[in-house]
């Protein structure tokens, strides 16, 4: 699926900015503490994300790597987010 313009990832500036415009090829789900789900585009506290997140990978094929990227869009703050195409985390993930 081609980005659009209603996609959070275009809104906050990562496709484009981090990452050219992709199309995506499977399903992954981040989570953190057993219960806070990570969405494109919602915010999360430090409080929140203080262990290693639980990452899946479902559909395509399995013996592929993938690439998860985490960003912060507007660091260090939303009024000047002159840090925000800077990445997080990169993390090469492998299912097998």
């Amino acid at each position: 699926m081609m980005a659009r313009m209603s996609d959070p990832l275009v809104i906050g500036r990562v496709v484009g900015d981090v990452v050219d415009n992709f199309t995506q090829c499977v399903d992954m789900s981040v989570t953190y503490n057993s219960s806070k789900q990570v969405y494109n585009g919602h915010e999360l506290f430090p409080s929140s994300v203080t262990a290693k997140p639980k990452v899946d990978v479902r559909g395509g094929d399995m013996r592929s790597f993938f690439t998860l990227i985490m960003t912060d869009p507007d660091v260090p703050g939303p009024s000047d987010p002159y840090l925000s195409t800077g990445a997080l985390a990169l993390v090469q993930l492998s299912t097998q």
